[in-house]
């Protein structure tokens, strides 16, 4: 899985590129070696970036301050930074139907 790795210290990255103003938030499959999520949000003024740390965070059931945009703020490949869930558990919870 090109989009997550696996820091030493136990947190995550995903290389996420973003679909903004879809229907529904969701994860769209793979756009190159990057992990495509749809988000309802538009992105303006940090709308999209705060939907996106959101649905992450919901999505892998850590707090919203376990996730962190670390580049791609005004950009849609983006890197989000995740603790609290190990690479294993991610890719796991990724690859279920």
């Amino acid at each position: 899985m090109s989009y997550l790795s696996e820091n030493k210290d136990g947190t995550i990255v995903l290389r996420l590129y973003i679909q903004p103003k879809a229907s529904k938030n969701r994860f769209c499959g793979l756009h190159g070696g990057e992990l495509k999520l749809a988000v309802t949000a538009p992105p303006v003024e940090g709308k999209a970036n705060k939907a996106i740390e959101a649905f992450v965070a919901k999505f892998f059931k850590v707090p919203k301050s376990a996730v962190r945009l670390t580049s791609g703020h005004q950009s849609r490949h983006k890197r989000l930074l995740v603790s609290g869930v190990s690479g294993s558990q991610a890719r796991r919870m990724l690859e279920r139907p």
